[in-house]
């Protein structure tokens, strides 16, 4: 407790985004462990997912801009206009690329199949198609973003 409180001291609001992104981030190990059974290395870092990490980080760093400089301050406005901004690109242009990256895999597979002697370059890449979120995966990231904003003692 006294390493966080030190931590806290440093930069509240920096500290407690990045807590917030950590707890995201295991939380989709957990449920991948309960949901498909299985360990995934890559949920400790990538996009994607439930709870959505990015909204998480950028709702506990609005609450703790509000907390900590006001919510009438100019870090806060500024903190509330980047956390759109994320939420909303979560939601649309990286959600749509995901679905992008599902058809051409699709697409990719099934030429392969046909052509693969005339397509050596092509080998067996695959598009990452988890980079976006659904609205549920962005609302619950931010629903975890505040609650974790809000229970972070204050210094």
């Amino acid at each position: 407790m006294a390493l966080l409180m030190k931590a806290l001291n440093w930069n509240y609001v920096l500290v407690t985004a990045l807590i917030s992104s950590f707890l995201a981030q295991m939380t989709k190990v957990i449920i991948n462990i309960i949901v498909l059974g299985k360990f995934i290395p890559e949920r400790l870092w990538g996009a994607g997912g439930m709870p959505s990490a990015h909204s998480a980080t950028v709702c506990a760093m609005l609450v703790a801009t509000g907390r900590y400089c006001g919510t009438g301050s100019t870090e806060f406005a500024l903190a509330l206009v980047v956390s759109v901004i994320v939420m909303y690109d979560a939601m649309g242009v990286r959600r749509e690329t995901g679905e992008q990256a599902k058809l051409l895999n699709r697409m990719l597979s099934e030429w392969m199949e046909q052509e693969s002697e005339h397509l050596p370059f092509l080998g067996d890449k695959k598009l990452k198609e988890m980079v976006g979120h659904t609205p549920i995966q962005v609302l619950t990231g931010a629903v975890f973003g505040v609650t974790i904003g809000f229970l972070m003692p204050m210094i």
